[in-house]
Order: C-alpha cells, then sequence, then structure tokens
C-alpha cells in the first residue's frame, strides 16, 4: 500500500505531523512525504517515510492526504485543539498510538552534550520577547555551574552579533541528533523547540501571543509557560506592547520550572 502525506511550513508545523506518518508506517504503508525535504529527511532517518519530496508527484496512491487550505485535511483545527490530534482524527486514526519520542540517533561527539541549551528566536519576530530574558537565564544557569550555550538555526542569525556562546547549524536533522545529548533546553514557541522536545530533552518551550493548546510540542519531558493573559492567544494579530512577552514576568515564572527541571536532570 502506497501513503501521501503533503504539509508545507515551518519545521515545527512538520512535526506535528509525524504521528500520522509514524501510523501509517506500522499498519503497512508505504510513505512518500512531500513538503520542505530538510524537515521530512528526519522522518526518513528514523524510518517514517521512504520517500521525501518538494512537489507531489504524479504516482496514484491508495491514500492522499494533503494538509493544507486546499487539501482534505485542514491545517488548523475548527476548535481550540492540539493540532496533533485533529490531524489524527482528520485521517481516521483518532485513537492510534504514536511515540512521544523521536527515536533519532544521537551523534557520537554532540556540541551540546551535557549542556543548558538557550534559543531565544523563532520563525516569527512577533513571537521574540526582548533577549534580556534569556540572558537572565544564562546568568541565572552559569551562577548555578552549568555550562550554557545558545543554538543558532536557518531563522537565528541575527543572534550572532549579541551572544559568543552559540553552536550554528542549518541542518534539522543535524540539529536533533546533536540535541539528544543536551542536558536541557529553554526556547520559545519554534520549530527547534518541537524538535528538542521530541528529541527527548528535558525542555521549557515559552508562549506569548501563540496558542500552548493548539501548537503543543510532542515530548514526555517539556513544560509549557504561558503568562496566560486573557489577550492570549492572539496570533498574528500581535499588539506593539506585548505584554504576554515581558522579560520580567516570564522570568518570575520560568524560575520554578527550571529548578524543577534542574533537580529533574541532576
Amino acid at each position: 500500500m502506497k501513503a501521501l502525506i503533503y504539509r508545507r511550513g515551518g519545521l515545527g508545523d512538520t512535526l506535528l505531523t509525524f504521528p500520522v506518518l509514524e501510523i501509517l508506517t506500522r499498519k503497512g504503508y508505504r510513505l512518500t512525504a512531500v513538503g520542505n525535504t530538510d524537515y521530512f529527511k528526519i522522518a526518513k532517518e528514523v524510518g517514517w517515510a521512504e520517500e521525501v519530496l518538494p512537489e507531489i508527484p504524479a504516482d496514484e496512491f491508495d491514500l492522499k492526504l494533503v494538509i493544507g487550505t486546499d487539501g482534505n485535511i485542514s491545517p488548523f483545527p475548527r476548535d481550540r485543539e492540539w493540532v496533533v490530534r485533529h490531524y489524527l482524527r482528520s485521517s481516521c486514526l483518532e485513537g492510534e498510538e504514536f511515540s512521544d519520542t523521536l527515536p533519532l540517533e544521537p551523534l557520537a561527539v554532540s556540541p551540546l552534550e551535557g549542556k543548558a541549551v538557550l534559543h531565544p528566536s523563532s520563525g516569527s519576530p512577533k513571537k521574540n520577547p526582548p533577549l534580556d530574558l534569556f540572558l537572565r537565564v544564562e546568568e541565572y544557569l552559569a551562577g548555578l555551574g552549568f555550562e550554557v550555550v545558545y543554538l543558532v538555526g536557518e531563522a537565528d542569525s541575527w543572534l550572532k552579533g549579541k551572544v559568543s556562546n552559540f553552536v550554528e547549524s542549518l541542518d534539522p536533522l543535524w540539529i536533533g541528533r546533536a540535541l539528544k545529548k543536551a542536558l536541557i533546553y529553554v526556547g520559545l514557541d519554534s520549530g527547534v523547540s518541537h524538535l528538542a522536545s521530541y528529541v527527548g530533552v528535558p525542555s521549557i518551550v515559552i508562549y506569548g501571543p501563540t496558542d500552548p493548546v493548539v501548537w503543543k510540542p510532542i515530548g514526555s519531558k517539556v513544560f509549557q509557560l504561558s503568562l496566560g493573559l486573557e489577550c492570549s492567544p492572539c496570533f498574528p494579530d500581535v499588539c506593539e506592547s506585548r505584554p504576554c512577552l515581558d522579560s520580567a514576568d516570564l522570568f518570575k515564572c520560568l524560575l520554578p520550572l527550571l529548578n524543577h527541571l534542574l533537580i529533574y536532570v541532576s
């Protein structure tokens, strides 16, 4: 049996389709994944896609799942629910089990091994708090004796002029394999954060104007942090003042979660 799944979008959007790929593979389908090939090659690496393509081929398929505004599955749920649950129900796979940890092999030698990894960026500046929040987190962790490193990916080149202790890669598969050996991770609602959570790193993911219910990462060791303001979520119609991303308030709420995470990994 042959199946095709199509999903354009960012890294996080793509990763949230992986449970569908995993379940269909388990059911005996040979999967063709169409979208951003740099993202879907992670699915091929773990055996959940046989073929990865940038465009839909002319081949015949027994099952075709096209996630898009003009496809047979909407990219967004009608109600406020986890998008993974929406995808599974829309694919007639509701109730099927899927992995909460991506079975990627770690790098033999990772520059992130044993380190606290910070990722203060995302695909949209509207979701980014002031860098001051992460500098305060870095200072706190360094004061406790932890080695801190910033991760720079495809949307984060601006960060290289702000910090010196960074690791850069534009390859999501390499990043995922490197993150497998990280101690902890703190980031925003971004593709890299979804990847960190999915590969099993104890993680804190910070939400401001985006919805932590709909865009919850896959993973069993992830804490989601949101100030829970009445005006949130509001993305993409984000106000200029962005109180949901206030550095002082977020840091105050972050500290107990961070301390809990550090106890967990100690």
